[in-house]
This record gives C-alpha cells, structure tokens and sequence, in this order.
C-alpha cells in the first residue's frame, strides 16, 4: 500500500482517499505502539511472557515506521510545498506529516538520514524542511485558537530540529564541509520558532498558560538553549554570520522570559568579541544592532526589564576583557539611551493626542543625528513631518523638511540617503531632490502664514535659476510667487502668537517629561482654556496646579501628576533694526513673535510699608525668563527651557516699562490709521480718552507722588537716571498725543465731535502741565518721497532696523547708552536730483527733540520758512558740530544745555529741539529734503 501510496500522492491523484488511508495506517501504528509499549513496561511474575510480546510487536511497527519515514515524509513535505494555503487538503497533509514525526526515535532519524546516498541530497532535504517548517510557523494552516493540534505540530517540529541540529553539526561544520546558507536557514528557522505567537504564554490566560505548561512545557527555554549552544558551535565561522545574524538573535533576547533573556543576551557580547579580535573594532555589529533594534521596539519589543538586564550583561561581560572595557561601555551607554528613547516613543506612539509621540521622535531624530545615522534620522524626519502636516502644523513640517534639504547640496552627486516621503524616484541627484524639497518647504509656509522665511527660500532658488542652471522660466515663476508673498504680510490679517508655560512635575511622568518646563505656541485664535483641556487629556489623572511658582519636593518626588500652565510673553531678541524709516505694524509684529527663544513671566508681590493712596510705590515684580533649547517656532510647537533666570524689577523700573508700552501703543495705533484710514476710530478714541481724561489719568500724578519727591531721591540717589528716564518718557508722551489727537479731529464723526472737544481741553491742560514741568518734546516730519503713501511715525532714534536675510535687531531705548549719531553728508544738486528721481525708496520719518524747561528759545534761531526747518537723520546725523567732526556735550546732572544748537540727547535717548514752554506744540508738517542742508549752512554761518 505504501509505494501505491506514494505514487498517488506524488501524481496528486485521488488525494482524498490517499490522505484517509494514510491517516488509518498511522492511527493503526501509533495504536499498535501504544500497546507494545505498555506491554514491554509490565513486570512482574508471570508477565514475562507478555514483555517479550511487546517487544516483538514493537520492532514490527519501528519497521513499518521506518518504511513510512523513507517513502513518504519527502513525498508528503514536498506536497506540503506545492499546494496553495487557500487548499483545504493541505491542513490534512500538514497533519499526516505531524503524525509521521511523532512516531519517529533517535534511531529512526539517524536511519533516515544516513539512508540519503549522497550529501548534496541530504543537504538539499534539510533546506527543503527548514523552509517549510518555517513557513508553516509564520502561517500556520490551523486556526490560532485550535491550541491542541498547534501544540502538536510545534512539539513535533522541535524534535525534528533538535535532530536536523545534531546533524548539522556533525556534517556541515569542518571547514571542508561547512555550508554558510543551511547554518543560516537553521537559525532563522529556530529564532521564527521560538518567537511565534502560539508559544508567546504571556499573552495567555493564567489558566491556558498553566495547561500548556503541564503539557507541553516552555518550548522557548528549549529551543533557546539550543540557539545558543549552536551558535558557540560555530567557532571561527561566527564572523560569517555578523552582522546577518544580528537581527534574528536581537528578535529572541526580546522575548519577555528572564531565564531565557540571562541565556542569549551573552551572545551579543561574543559577537562584539569575535568583530573586534578581527578589525579592530565592532562597528558592523553595531549599526545592524541599533538599526534592528528600533524596528523591533517600534514593534512592540522590549521593556524596561531588557534594557537593565542587557546593561549589566554586557557591562559584566566587557570588564572581563581589558582591550573591550572602554568600548563596551561605550557601546553600553549607547543602546541604553535608544532603548529609553524608543521605549518612550512606543509608550504615546498611539495616543490619540499626538503632542507627546512628536516630542519623542524629536528625541530619536536628534539621538540618531548626535550618533551620526543619517539614514535613521531622515526616516524620523519625516514621521516627524507626517505628524505635522495631519495637524496641520505646516510651518512645524517645513521646518522638519528643511533639516532634510540642509543636508543637500546644490550639485549633481547622486542621492545617497534612501528616499524618503512622496517623492518621484527620478529625483536621482541631490540638486532635483533639494529643489522638490525646497517647493514642499514653501508651499507649507504659505499655509502657515510665515512669509518670511518663504521668501528666503525662494530667494535662494531664484538664485540657483538664475546663476546656476540658467532656468529663466522657473525664475520668473519663482519670482512672481516671491511677490506674492510680499504682498500676503502687507494685506493678510495674521495674529500674533500667544505662548504657555507648561510644567511637568511628579513621578508619574514619563521621563520625556518628568520635572520638566516646555513653552508651547498656541495656534491662531487659540485660548488657553482650550489649550489646557488638550494638554490634560492624555493625563486624566494629572492635577493642575493653581500656583505658577516653581512646586517644592514634595510634588516634583511624588508618585502622582501635577501640570502647571500659564501664559508668558516673548522677548524680542535684539537683532531686528530698522533704518532710517519707519515700517508697517504687519513687519515689525511677526518677529515680535517669532524668533523667540526667550520668554517672561511678571509676578507682582508687594514690598515695603503699603501706602493706601498709592499702590505704585509698593508694587514690585518678580520677572522669571525661560530660555528654550531652539527658537519657536521650529520642528515643534514646544521646547524644552534649559534655564531659568529671575529678577526682580523695582516700581520705578515698572513705571518705566509702562510709560514705554503706552507711548509704543499710542504710535502703534497712530501709524495704523496713517497707513489705513479706513480703520474704525473707536480703539483710538478709546486709547487717547482714557490717557488726557482726568477722570482717568492719574499716572503722572501717581509717580510724581512716588518717585518725583526729594525725599525719594536721598533715599534712593542710584535712581536718579531712571527717574530722569521716566519723566522724558512722560515728555515724549505730548507730541505721540497731540498727533493721535489731530489723526481723530480728522476722522471723527459728527456725533462723536463733542467727545474730540472734551478730549482736546483735556489735552490742553495735559500738555500745558507737562511741559513746564519737564519740557517740550517736538516730532520732526520727514517726507515720504512714494506716492499715495500714508505718512507713519517712528519713534525716537533707537526703533526697530530692519537687517538682511530676516535677522532682527532691537535696541532698548532708555536701558543702553545709544551711540552719537553723525550728520549726514551734503549731496550735490545733481545727486539730489537723482534722489527724487528714485521712487518708492524712503518712508516718513519722525524724529523727536528734547528741551530744557529752563532754556530760552532765543539760544536757537527760529526756521521763518520750512525749508528752515530742521531735518534730522536720526542714524546718519549727530547732533554735533555741523561738519560731523567734533561731537556736541552731553547734558550735565543739573539739566545744563551746553551744546551750540541747543540739542542734546535725552535720557531715553531722543534727540531734543529747545523751545519755548509756554508756547503751543506745533503739530507735525512736511518737511523738504533740502532741509538739512540748509540748517547746515546755517550752523556753519552761526560758528
């Protein structure tokens, strides 16, 4: 029936019939046995006689056994092999060959195996089984829940490669005999056993994983051991398999079973060695494991238990060879911080708020950039960037897809790194890569509203056009777009960008975040009520703290969450310089947002003895900066503060800062309606009203009360620079009011027209009283050559400068010494002619003169026309001699005005014109640009 059987099946003829009459045979032979069995077991008197029966049955069905193994194991294996998985006859022939190997001995195997008359073809046998075994362990033809026959096949595929393993050993491992693909099928075949998920007890109920302990055993521990054993089999052939061989042993030491953890992970180490005897070092080894093990945890292995257990593994292992201590421990130090890093990616990688899993693969880019693996880190580059843009985050994901081209160069070497995202595979060389790159990075800042670093891009690509590949057309294109972006920061409305401090304090906080501060960027119109109840969702159990000081011990060590938020303003570095011209609001304000790395936050507390009628004098501030690893925006809406600093600011520092917001917001509004007038007038009505109406105005008088009184300035003689600074400020307040109030007479409505008049008797009073107290400030209008231009005002010397390439550069006016400016230099008839022939170049410009209330306005000769007036650069020219050559005195402590013009600077660091106190400010007038050189002709007369 056999060689019939044998036929039939080979020819896949009556199959049917050929697998019934061959599963009764092995019922048959596995019954038979049974009973053999159990007689040779019996003794005692009188059952001899039955032992040697068993014994006699027992050598006829190994016979039989033996014929079976030797006609159709192959014959079943290969049938196994042809069929398709979706043919239900080949579950039955799966089983058949089960039933085959469960009945097979030590002495079976080496019967067959010697029985194959040339290597090659046992060699060819045991590739053939490795496969599929292997394949039938990756797609089991059972159902997973069928846990018996599952079992079955796994116990009995063990046997069978413990066996195939002696085999291997004892005639594929001399050096005239070793076979490099059949060791290797072996440990791939042996690590897909041990980590499939029917042997994975942990995923089981307690009762299921006791049932198959009792009857199976921890097949893994088995199959392990032996892993391990033919691995130190290999002897010199190790080489061969590193780093090949890397992958599939990290894949089992990742298997959560300790004692089979403390058995494998040693080999790690006896890789390093056998490298590191041949090279040198273990730099192959090492790439292959880092780059296995972030595939492996990003999977779902690995835990904090495998990340202690494989430190001190290997740290032990390598303080036993000398030559390796240092190395090793390097190596050590190395996987532990990914592992952390990757354990913490894995732990939000499937939140549903994805803040936390962009955090942490900004922690694996930045690792995989320090360690230098560029593949590694482009690959997180652009997880990065997936995130972004389905938040859409688009200034975020340009950000992250510039780090990408910034390791581009502009040539045509090819493209090295392996492609990453959407692009075209024809993009061959690095110039085609980085321009796509470089489109995508533009095409994001545009719907993120960040214009300006848009335009940056397109300037460099404009560059490459034009200069280097000669592609006028993209240039033009390239070109308009540029212009169109331009246009977007005059026209389209963008707010500005509110910020929150965010602290992460406690123990129950993932290490990414335990007792760590973050300042976030709130998106557009975002409150922060809505912005906390996003940061606490993924923490339900988190309490938030009211308090925004610094939390003691007792929290930052508690085993609970604790989240502090509060909103903190950014600080301007001082990098952003205008020149010589004023600039619109919707330039200046975004990089007042953005561009930042620092931040403050003002607590006010009370010090001293309260005075009832004035809190100003007791009201001090405790100032907290943040300083953030990178500027915001950036690859992230968040960074980590790297360091705290606190100061704290005096009242009178405090009315000092508060006369500079309100004379900067006054100019704001000003320059707003001057360049728009079509604005609604009810936000200035309101700014000016609540400053000149003595219903509400008490500032002035507050301070004077506070600071302005001599018992004040013996008590306190180091302010007296500040105080000076205050009472300038307070000065310079008229003129910004007196050009407000002319912008609202101009635009008030006829029901409104009693409300201007109030506010300009208020007015008259408010500046009659400033004036004589601390002298009259007068802005100096310069004219704005372009036409239909709106006229703006720049306030004072030291306001902003707008640099090259979106630098920005801010000096504080009144807190450092501004240099003297120096005067302009004469320009000829023709050259001034050229200067009016030059359209759309300069900006209106006001300027701003300090006067001493008890100087005479006889010591400055009166202009009788306006082209008399006087004209002032205030960065070219220096309120100096009028050859530029001899600098006039500085104002002495007394007040004293010494210089020839009657000019010095003032405290704040504003230019002053001398004029009369009782006289009336005149409002600002247009002035010619031939001006200047009139008053010099005139200083030069009068020296």
């Amino acid at each position: 029936a056999v060689p019939i059987l044998q036929e039939l099946i080979e020819k896949g003829e009556e199959e049917d019939a050929c697998i019934e009459l061959l599963s009764n045979i092995l019922e048959v032979l596995y019954k038979t046995q049974k009973r053999a069995e159990e007689l040779q077991t019996q003794h005692g008197t009188g059952k001899g006689r039955h032992k040697d029966s068993g014994n006699t049955e027992l050598v006829k069905v190994k016979k039989h056994i033996q014929l079976i193994l030797e006609r159709l194991l192959h014959t079943v294996n290969r049938r196994v092999i042809v069929l398709d998985r979706e043919n239900t006859l080949r579950s039955h022939y799966v089983a058949c060959m089960a039933a085959i190997l469960s009945q097979l001995d030590k002495d079976h195997y080496s019967s067959y195996i010697k029985a194959f008359p040339s290597r090659p073809e046992l060699m060819d046998f045991l590739m053939e089984t490795f496969i599929l075994f292997k394949d039938l362990i990756g797609k089991t033809v059972y159902p997973s829940d069928w846990m018996v026959m599952n079992m079955v096949q796994n116990r009995e595929f063990l046997r069978a490669i413990n066996q195939f393993a002696g085999t291997l050993t004892e005639m594929f491992l001399s050096n005239s005999s070793f076979e490099l693909q059949l060791w290797n099928n072996y440990f791939h075949l042996a690590v897909a056993f041990l980590t499939q998920d029917s042997l994975q007890l942990e995923n089981f109920s307690q009762a299921k994983r006791n049932s198959i302990l009792a009857k199976y055993g921890d097949m893994r521990a088995t199959i392990g051991a032996c892993i391990r054993d033919m691995w130190y089999n290999l002897g010199h052939h190790k080489i061969e398999f590193i780093p090949g061989m890397v992958g599939p042993i990290l894949e089992m030491t990742l298997v959560p079973e300790l004692e089979l953890r403390k058995s494998t992970i040693p080999i790690f180490f006896d890789m390093m060695l056998c490298e590191y005897q041949l090279t040198k070092s273990f730099r192959r080894f090492e790439d292959e494991i880092l780059r296995k093990l972030d595939s492996e945890v990003e999977g779902g292995r690995g835990d904090e238990q495998y990340k202690q257990l494989f430190e001190s593994i290997l740290l032990s292992c390598c303080q036993k060879h000398p030559e390796l201590a240092k190395p090793g421990e390097n190596f050590v130090a190395l996987v532990t911080g990914l592992l952390e890093r990757l354990l913490d990616y894995r732990a939000v990688m499937n939140d549903e708020n994805k803040t936390y899993s962009m955090s942490c693969t900004v922690n694996l880019l930045n690792f995989y950039k320090e360690i230098d693996r560029q593949a590694m880190y482009i690959r997180y580059l652009y997880k990065l960037k997936d995130l972004h843009v389905s938040y859409e985050n688009y200034t975020e994901g340009a950000y992250t897809l510039l780090l990408h081209a910034q390791l581009l160069k502009w040539s045509d070497e090819a493209n090295t790194a392996p492609m990453q995202g959407l692009h075209s595979p024809s993009l061959h060389t690095q110039r085609q890569l980085k321009e796509a790159l470089y489109n995508q990075i533009i095409n994001y800042f545009d719907q993120g509203k960040m214009w300006e670093e848009a335009i940056h891009i397109c300037k460099e690509l404009a560059e490459q056009y034009e200069s280097e590949v000669f592609d006028y057309e993209m240039l033009s294109d390239i070109l308009q777009q540029q212009a169109k972006f331009y246009e977007k920061i005059l026209k389209v409305l963008r707010p500005s960008p509110d910020y929150f401090a965010v602290g992460y304090y406690g123990q129950g906080f993932p290490t990414f975040l335990r007792n760590k501060v973050f300042i976030y960027r709130g998106k557009e119109y975002e409150r922060r009520e809505d912005f906390e109840m996003q940061l606490l969702s993924p923490f339900p159990n988190a309490e938030k703290l009211k308090s925004t000081s610094p939390p003691g011990q007792e929290i930052t060590c508690s085993p609970g969450q604790y989240i502090q938020c509060f909103t903190v303003q950014p600080v301007e570095e001082a990098k952003f310089r205008v020149k010589d011209r004023s600039i619109p609001e919707q330039i200046t304000n975004f990089y007042k947002g953005n561009h930042i790395q620092k931040f403050s936050y003002s607590r006010p507390f009370k010090k001293g003895p309260k005075d009832p009628d004035n809190e100003f004098a007791t009201m001090w501030i405790e100032r907290t900066t943040f300083v953030t690893a990178y500027p915001l925006p950036g690859i992230l809406r968040w960074f980590m503060v790297t360091s705290t600093t606190t100061t704290i600011i005096s009242p009178l520092e405090i009315a000092i800062e508060t006369m500079l917001k309100t004379n900067e917001k006054i100019m704001s509004e000003v320059n707003r309606h001057q360049n728009d007038p079509s604005l609604p007038i009810n936000p200035l009505s309101m700014l000016l009203n609540g400053i000149v109406d003595p219903a509400v105005m008490g500032g002035f008088a507050k301070y004077e009360t506070a600071f302005f009184q001599e018992s004040y300035l013996q008590e306190h003689p180091e302010d007296a620079g500040n105080i000076e600074k205050l009472k300038d400020l307070i000065a310079w307040q008229i003129p910004l009011l007196a050009e407000g109030i002319r912008i609202h007479g101009r635009k008030v409505t006829e029901d409104l027209r009693p409300f201007h008049e109030r506010m300009e008797q208020c007015f008259v009073q408010l500046r009659a009283k400033v004036e004589s107290q601390y002298g009259v400030r007068e802005t100096i209008c310069f004219e704005d050559r372009r036409s239909g231009r709106p006229r703006s005002m720049a306030w004072g010397p030291n306001w902003d400068r707008l640099s090259h390439a979106g630098e920005r550069q801010v000096l504080c006016t009144g807190t450092t010494p501004t240099p003297t400016p120096k005067p302009a230099p004469r320009t000829s008839e023709s050259e001034e002619q050229g200067n009016e022939r030059k359209e759309n170049r300069s900006s209106t410009f006001f300027g701003h003169w300090w006067q001493d209330p008890c100087q005479s306005i006889s010591e400055l000769p009166e202009p009788k026309d306006e082209k008399q007036r006087l004209s002032w650069n205030m960065s070219d020219s220096s309120p100096g001699s009028s050859n530029g050559k001899q600098p006039l005195p500085r104002r002495d402590s007394t007040g004293a005005q010494s210089s020839v013009a009657g000019l010095s600077p003032s405290p704040t660091g504003f230019g002053g014109r001398v004029k009369s106190a009782s006289k009336a400010l005149p409002l600002p007038r247009k002035i010619s640009p031939t001006v200047y050189e009139t008053f010099l002709e005139q200083s030069d007369t009068s020296t």
